[in-house]
C-alpha cells in the first residue's frame, strides 16, 4: 500500500491489547485524556474469560461432579452414572460465551469507536507503529499489554494435527479417549485431572519433578504424592521424540534416570508455559536496547522499561501475573504513563495464587524460597481439621511463616481442600500486616475449616515462643564467654 493511501493517527497514548492489563490501562487512561487508542489483534474477550480463568474452571466444576458420583459409596449413597463428553463442553462454551465473554464484550462496545483498532501492531520506527498494513499511530507512550501464546516444542512438530494448547482445547467437540499432558504447571494440573475425572486416559509428563507454585521440600513431596496415588504421573524427564500413526500421536519419554519408554495417545495438551508476545511487535524498531522482554528491565512498581515511556504489563511480562494482578499491572502502568516522565511507584498487593486441583495448591505472601536465609518460624500441620475428616477430605498440609522476632506473618503455602479461602484470610491478614496472636484473636466456628489456619498459628505460635527461649540463652552464654 502506497503511503498517500496509508491512515495515520496522531495520539498520547498507544495501548496495544484488549485483554485484562489492556483494559484496565485503558479505564484509567480514558478517564484523563481523549488522546488515546486501544489496538487489539484477533477476537475481543479476555484470556481469562476466553480461554484461561473461566473455561478451565467450568470443566473443573463438571469434573467434581462426575467424581462425587465414584466417590460417593463413602459416604453410605452409592450412586451411578456417565460423562456425556459433548455435553460437558458445549455446556462449558455456553456458559463461557454467554456470560463471561459477553460481559466482557459488553464492556468493549461501550468503548467509543475512535478509541479502538484492530490488527496487529509492530514498530517501524521510535514513536511509530504500522497496524496491519493501511495505518500507523504515532504516539508519545506505549502500553504493551499484548499478552502471551502458549509455549509448543520443536518435537511436537510431526504431532501438530493432534497437539492441543489452553488456546484451542476448549473448542473440542467431544472428550478424546486418552490425552497426554505436557508440563506440571497451572495449567497441567488442572486442566489433567479434570479430563482423569471426566474418564479420559490421562498421562502427565513433566520436566524438573516440581510443581512449579510450591517451595518448601516437604510441600513438595506431600503434593506428588498425593496427586500421584490419583493420576498418572512422570514428574521428571523430557520428550525426546513424537511421531504418528495409524494408532495415533506417539510420545518416547525419557525419565530422569535415563529410562524411555514410548506411548499412544489420541491427543496431546502441551501446558509447558507460555511466551511474552512482546517479541512480534518489531522492538528493534522502537529506539529501545532490548528485542525480547526477558531482557528488558520491567520495574514492578511502574511497569516501566529503564528510562522509555513504553511499559509493559499482564501476561506480556515475564512472570505471567494472575488475573488480579494483570488488572493492577495495567493501571499501574497507566498511572505511569500519565505522569512520565516523573514515577508514581505503586505499593503491589501481596502475592495471591491458587491452583484447583483437588486438593487444592494455594501460595500467599512470600513463599518458603523467598524467606530462606531470614529468621522464621514455620507452622506446619497436616489437613486434618474435623471439618475435613467429615468431608473425606483430609489430605494436604499447610504452612504458614512468620518472623521469628515479631510474630508477623510473612507468607504460607497450602495442599488441601478448599485451600482457597484459607488462602484469602491469610491474604487479608498479610495485607494488613497481622501477626498470628491477632489473628487468634478473632472467633473461630466449630467445626469449620477455618480451625485448621488456628492451629496452624498456634504451633506456629508455639515454635515461636521455643525461638525466643533459645535467643535468650545463646546471648547469656555469649555474655559470659
Amino acid at each position: 500500500m502506497s503511503e498517500l493511501s496509508m491512515k495515520t493517527i496522531n495520539v498520547e497514548y498507544a495501548i496495544i491489547g484488549a485483554g485484562t492489563s489492556g483494559l484496565g490501562a485503558y479505564s484509567k487512561i480514558s478517564r484523563k485524556t481523549d488522546s488515546l487508542v486501544m489496538i487489539q489483534d484477533g477476537p475481543y474477550g479476555t484470556t481469562c474469560a476466553r480461554v484461561g480463568c473461566m473455561p478451565s474452571k467450568l470443566l473443573i466444576t463438571a469434573a467434581d461432579y462426575a467424581h462425587h458420583l465414584y466417590t460417593s459409596e463413602f459416604f453410605g449413597v452409592p450412586a451411578s452414572g456417565r460423562v456425556d463428553g459433548r455435553k460437558v463442553l458445549e455446556r462449558l462454551r455456553r456458559e463461557r460465551d454467554q456470560r463471561f465473554v459477553a460481559n466482557n464484550l459488553r464492556y468493549v462496545n461501550k468503548i467509543p469507536a475512535h478509541h479502538k483498532l484492530e490488527g496487529r501492531a509492530r514498530f517501524i520506527a521510535p514513536g511509530q507503529l504500522r497496524v496491519g498494513e493501511s495505518v500507523e499511530v504515532n504516539a508519545k507512550k506505549f502500553i504493551l499489554a499484548c499478552g502471551s501464546r502458549p509455549a509448543v516444542s520443536e518435537v511436537f512438530e510431526p504431532v501438530m494435527a493432534r497437539v492441543l494448547t489452553s488456546d484451542t482445547f476448549f473448542e473440542l467437540e467431544d472428550l478424546p479417549r486418552s490425552i497426554a499432558v505436557i508440563g506440571m504447571g497451572v495449567i497441567a494440573l488442572e486442566l489433567g485431572q479434570a479430563l482423569h475425572r471426566l474418564g479420559v486416559e490421562t498421562t502427565i509428563y513433566g520436566r524438573s519433578g516440581k510443581i512449579n507454585a510450591l517451595t518448601h521440600p516437604a510441600m513438595q513431596r506431600e503434593a506428588l504424592d498425593t496427586l500421584g496415588t490419583e493420576l498418572d504421573i512422570y514428574p521428571s524427564g523430557q520428550v525426546v521424540s513424537a511421531w504418528e500413526d495409524t494408532e495415533g500421536a506417539w510420545i518416547e519419554y525419557e525419565k530422569s534416570n535415563g529410562q524411555r519408554f514410548s506411548r499412544v495417545f489420541d491427543r496431546i495438551l502441551v501446558a509447558a508455559g507460555r511466551l511474552s508476545n512482546v517479541d512480534r511487535l518489531g522492538m528493534e524498531h522502537a529506539g529501545v536496547d532490548f528485542t525480547e522482554v526477558d531482557s528488558a528491565t520491567v520495574d514492578p512498581q511502574t511497569m516501566r522499561c529503564s528510562d522509555y515511556p513504553i511499559f509493559i504489563a499482564g501476561d506480556a511480562t515475564d512472570h505471567l501475573p494472575v488475573w488480579h494482578e494483570a488488572f493492577d499491572e495495567g493501571r499501574i502502568a497507566a498511572d505511569n504513563a500519565l505522569s512520565y516522565p516523573e514515577p508514581v511507584p505503586a505499593e503491589r498487593r501481596p502475592p495471591l495464587m491458587v491452583i484447583f486441583t483437588d486438593p487444592q495448591i494455594a501460595i500467599i505472601g512470600q513463599s518458603f524460597r523467598q524467606l530462606e536465609g531470614r529468621e522464621i518460624v514455620i507452622g506446619d500441620l497436616p489437613f486434618t481439621s474435623p471439618r475435613h475428616v467429615v468431608w473425606n477430605k483430609d489430605q494436604g498440609r499447610i504452612q504458614v511463616y512468620l518472623d521469628a522476632r515479631t510474630g508477623v506473618i510473612l507468607g504460607a503455602e497450602l495442599l488441601g481442600y478448599q485451600a482457597e479461602h484459607l488462602a484469602h484470610l491469610l491474604a487479608l491478614a498479610i495485607t494488613h500486616g497481622m501477626t498470628a496472636e491477632q489473628v487468634l484473636s478473632m472467633p473461630v466456628y466449630h467445626p469449620s475449616a477455618e480451625e485448621l489456619l488456628r492451629d496452624v498459628l498456634m504451633d506456629a505460635r508455639g515454635k515461636g515462643g521455643k525461638f525466643a527461649s533459645e535467643n535468650i540463652t545463646h546471648s547469656k552464654i555469649d555474655r559470659l564467654a
